[in-house]
């Protein structure tokens, strides 16, 4: 198999035609293992994290592109001379850190950056289905209440109101992206069971789905605790996102902290100057 490394080389492993200005700036090279480096029989560490450390190293220094599809787990273990489970378990470690995706019936990819835009109200779910990925979640709990002081002065609910808390780790292709702690009055939903996937989903069947909201993005490291929760070491950086979300009539239906990894997610804004 003929490799070509880059993002010129990238289209032509997707099939695109290649012209002549591709042929001075793509370098035709004659195995995978050219591109990512090879591994060192009597190295101290694993054959698996060589691996995974050169993977890695391909990946953040550009000559894997972004959604790159990798060479299927048996044509890389005849490439490197080592088992397809020294393989697997290196490709699992780099989809764990968010640096691999798998796709159901397409294979391992590089994973790419999402681009959330802030003028834009949409879930998490939405999101990643509008970028051709596979939204899931791992709910850590959902429960029903009595609100808190804090959940009130923010809902502008009264003392004793019930609330549901929907607490999750939110992945797209395998991976995990995100947490997600979501607080919704008693009126927006029949129970806490009501929410499967999407949490507008269930809002919007229920005529409550927010029409504007309020956000709020900061920059935060991990605690232990929220790390582990997403494969990442302590104090990894990531991002919080705070959303008020508001009926029309004014009344608040939502208040969410998402921490979205630092490493996988790039927040956009249009702005614009206004004539005077």
């Amino acid at each position: 198999m003929v490799w070509f490394c880059g993002k010129q080389g990238a289209a032509r492993r997707r099939g695109a035609s290649r012209s002549p200005s591709d042929e001075k700036g793509t370098q035709a090279l004659a195995s995978f293992s050219d591109v990512i480096g090879s591994l060192e029989a009597q190295g101290r560490a694993p054959l698996y994290q060589q691996l995974q450390r050169a993977l890695r190293d391909a990946i953040t220094e550009n000559r894997l592109a972004a959604d790159e599809a990798l060479p299927p787990e048996r044509d890389l273990a005849e490439e490197f001379g080592v088992s397809r489970i020294t393989v697997r378990k290196a490709l699992d470690a780099l989809v764990g850190e968010g640096l691999l995706t798998r796709r159901q019936g397409a294979g391992t990819f590089v994973a790419a950056r999402v681009e959330k835009s802030f003028s834009k109200l949409s879930s998490f779910t939405e999101d990643m289905i509008s970028r051709g990925r596979r939204p899931e979640s791992v709910w850590l709990s959902r429960s029903v209440g009595a609100v808190t002081p804090e959940e009130s002065l923010t809902l502008g609910l009264s003392p004793g109101a019930q609330v549901y808390r929907f607490n999750r780790i939110r992945y797209a292709d395998g991976s995990p992206m995100a947490l997600e702690y979501s607080t919704v009055p008693g009126f927006c939903l029949p129970s806490e069971t009501a929410v499967e996937e999407s949490l507008y989903d269930a809002l919007d069947k229920h005529g409550a789905r927010p029409a504007r909201a309020l956000q709020r993005l900061r920059a935060v490291l991990f605690t232990a605790e929220r790390a582990r929760l997403l494969g990442l070491p302590d104090g990894s950086p990531g991002l919080l996102i705070e959303r008020r979300g508001f009926l029309r009539d004014g009344r608040a239906v939502e208040f969410t902290q998402s921490y979205y990894r630092g490493d996988a997610y790039d927040f956009v804004a249009e702005l614009n100057t206004s004539a005077s």
